[in-house]
């Protein structure tokens, strides 16, 4: 057996960092468990030149993949780069070049997830990836562990921090969509570009990994019907709150009878309700299991430290697989390989609201529509009205 573990990471950003930082703070108390130290060998990065704000001592920086691979006393690579390309052909040259592998990509993971677990299985490797859904939050593990005695019926989740800050702050302070943005942005916790999260695609590649492992299936993100929260304004908070309701962008995973719903979408959700009382950039996943009943995880679901805490968690087990040489323990399986149901197969409750001429027999002929399409309404109320401009506001809810 090795005197150490050996590690080679790919990337070298605040997640990177983070996770070097960690491992150095806690090297006493990480050798104390699992009886040797970690040592990060090589670290492949894009600029030899960049200045660090991380202590490198015996670590050699590389821009070349090749050269960590062939590093002979690296038995595990930990890949925190982000995106597909070239994280996948990295991780499956690494997988059958013999090394572990502890990734953080929930991109990769949605997208190719049940091949590269297969890959690892095939060569007898461990891939561990607890830090690709809900930053610090066990999930991953809970999911392919400790709840398989369980048949899931459904999940319903709060995956994505930034859109739940936005969503929290347009609530609590009556603010427009834009606003709450521009101080997410300030704050750090929304990317100069943040259409990925704004528009539903960082939920959705996590809804995909935890819908493939709650469900025995194989889920991708393409799979999941999304729409993001640019078009809430502030005056849905209100009406919501009247009608007893909070908002948040919910990513929702159901069995049926004939499949699985997958989808990523603003909702309507009680004020009293467990995931309601979940703000700012905090994450949670509700579960509801046959013998377990209902489970709700929450805690951090992003940030450099939240995420480190579930790298280096990942890498305290494997090292553990490492000493006893027992590898790929739980193998990745698709027991019910169970079909995408279509968004226009689902059945729900919907809100809405719009602006009408207001004179009479509007209703009437609003009602004539909704009975063509066999929508119920359940309510409907006027909000306010544009004597200038003859109009009313209607708020339904079906």
């Amino acid at each position: 057996m090795k005197s150490y573990v050996g590690l080679g990471v790919l990337g070298l950003g605040n997640v990177a960092s983070a996770v070097i930082r960690a491992l150095a703070g806690r090297a006493e108390y990480l050798e104390r468990q699992i009886g040797r130290p970690f040592q990060v060998r090589q670290v492949l990065v894009r600029d030899l030149d960049k200045v660090r704000d991380v202590s490198l001592d015996g670590t050699e920086l590389t821009t070349d993949f090749g050269a960590v691979l062939a590093d002979d006393e690296i038995q595990v690579i930990v890949e925190l780069m982000g995106g597909v390309e070239p994280a996948n052909t990295y991780l499956r040259r690494a997988l059958i070049a013999g090394k572990h592998v502890v990734t953080a990509n929930k991109e990769l993971m949605a997208a190719y997830g049940p091949e590269l677990l297969d890959l690892a299985s095939e060569h007898d490797r461990d891939l561990y990836f607890e830090a690709s859904v809900g930053g610090g939050i066990p999930l991953i593990g809970p999911f392919r562990q400790d709840l398989a005695a369980n048949q899931i019926s459904e999940v319903h989740a709060i995956l994505n921090g930034t859109t739940n800050f936005i969503l929290t702050a347009m609530a609590s302070g009556h603010r427009e969509y834009e606003s709450a943005l521009e101080d997410a942005k300030m704050l750090g916790y929304a990317e100069s570009d943040p259409s990925n999260d704004l528009q539903g695609h960082d939920s959705a590649s996590k809804l995909a990994i935890l819908a493939s492992l709650a469900f025995k299936s194989t889920v991708r993100s393409d799979d999941v019907f999304r729409e993001g929260i640019s078009g809430i304004q502030a005056a849905d908070f209100q009406y919501a709150e009247e009608l007893g309701y909070g908002i948040k962008l919910l990513a929702i995973a159901k069995r049926r009878l004939d499949g699985l719903e997958v989808r990523v979408h603003p909702a309507l959700i009680e004020r009293d309700g467990s995931l309601n009382q979940v703000d700012g950039v905090f994450n949670a996943v509700r579960l509801d299991g046959d013998l377990l009943g209902r489970a709700l995880f929450v805690g951090r679901g992003a940030g450099p430290e939240p995420t480190s805490s579930a790298i280096v968690a990942d890498l305290i087990d494997l090292a553990h697989n490492l000493r006893r040489g027992v590898h790929n323990r739980i193998p990745h399986g698709v027991v019910d390989d169970l079909a995408i149901c279509p968004m226009a197969s689902i059945r729900s409750r919907y809100y809405f609201r719009l602006w009408v001429m207001d004179t009479p027999g509007v209703l009437a002929r609003i009602g004539a529509v909704c009975d063509e399409y066999g929508i119920s309404v359940a309510s409907v109320i006027q909000k306010e009205t544009d004597e200038g401009a003859g109009q009313a506001e209607l708020v339904f809810l079906t």
